[in-house]
């Protein structure tokens, strides 16, 4: 395994876990599977080492830390002293210039993601992927655009690696304090057309012959949600062939605001009108049936469609994990649940 400082998201597998951060290697995965996951690059541990070495803020951090735990820094005492010491150490992170060399390595990858595809300025999610599990400890950043805001936020990753919350839970788990590398997915934002989910079975009768497609025009998250009704279709996986359409009424959907999502409403023309067609529906049935394959247990997975590019690359999956119907004695891969858009694209 080569040790780089920034990978190719296709490039990763789950053997980069420590270097680069679940949320990151699953992406590999994902992608070495066969299936189309939006484009980026990841940061590794390295990146983060280079630049608090390089600017000397591995001994500064240290530095306050040590202060603060002299002066009584504790999670159930002095809530004070945690913000007061978080704000000290994110504030001399996001302050502190990239190093020449790293700022121009990222600005390379940023700049071979442009021509990937083919979308100057292209926004992107700036996100944590740490080796360790921390929900909800670390921030994300949507809709960043140009080189010089991508090497912005990605120093403001690293610093939310010293949010109060984050400082609290290594506290608790007994893990060190001053030192915290993680790494950090830049990775091209969506412009959904469409987005649902499909599940490789009918899950009321347990009839594995067949897939459901459910999807509604926007993103997948109010499909997700259960708040409106959404188109179905019902497709025998063997043969084929779309046995049945149900064309639902939508009148909201979800879209990217600059601060995460929002719901607006679906236009009158459209509102009756099937969110995907023939062509995409089977493509999404296709795809589905070989990850079903591949870990022998019906799936339920989330898929989306980027009005920016044409089919059937076009159509891009966001979260692939076994259906709750299926028994799990039957998986692979224990390890192999992977969530990508709904912790990549959520705070």
């Amino acid at each position: 395994m080569e040790v780089k400082e920034i990978y190719w998201l296709d490039e990763l597998s789950k053997e980069y876990n420590d270097l680069v951060g679940k949320k990151c290697a699953n992406l590999g995965e994902l992608i070495r599977q066969g299936l189309r996951v939006p484009y980026g690059f990841a940061l590794s541990v390295k990146a983060y080492e280079h630049f608090m070495e390089a600017t000397g803020l591995k001994e500064k951090v240290s530095q306050i830390v040590e202060e603060a735990v002299a002066t009584g820094l504790d999670v159930e005492q002095d809530m004070g002293k945690m913000i007061e010491t978080s704000a000290q150490i994110r504030g001399a992170i996001e302050e502190c210039p990239m190093p020449p060399d790293l700022a121009a390595d990222i600005g390379r990858y940023y700049s071979g993601l442009q021509e990937k595809v083919a979308i100057d300025q292209v926004a992107c999610a700036v996100r944590s992927s740490g080796a360790v599990s921390m929900p909800g400890q670390m921030e994300t950043y949507l809709n960043v655009a140009g080189e010089k805001a991508i090497i912005e936020h990605v120093k403001k990753v690293w610093g939310s690696a010293f949010t109060t919350r984050a400082i609290a839970f290594r506290i608790q788990q007994n893990m060190p304090i001053s030192w915290a590398p993680i790494g950090v997915a830049v990775i091209m934002m969506i412009e959904a057309r469409c987005a649902g989910v499909i599940l490789t079975l009918l899950p009321n009768i347990g009839d594995t012959d067949r897939a459901i497609v459910e999807g509604n025009f926007g993103l997948g998250e109010s499909v997700v949600s259960g708040d409106i009704t959404p188109d179905s279709f019902v497709v025998h996986k063997h043969d084929m062939i779309i046995e049945s359409k149900s064309v639902a009424a939508k009148t909201k959907m979800v879209v990217y605001d600059t601060c995460g999502t929002r719901i607006c409403d679906v236009s009158e023309e459209l509102k009756d009108q099937p969110c995907i067609n023939d062509d995409e529906i089977l493509e999404i049935v296709r795809v589905a049936k070989d990850v079903e394959t591949y870990f022998g247990v019906p799936q339920d997975m989330e898929w989306v469609v980027d009005k920016r590019f044409s089919f059937p690359e076009s159509i891009f999956w966001v979260q692939a994990r076994g259906a709750k119907f299926a028994k799990k004695e039957a998986h692979k891969d224990e390890e192999y649940v992977i969530d990508l858009m709904l912790q990549l694209f959520r705070k």
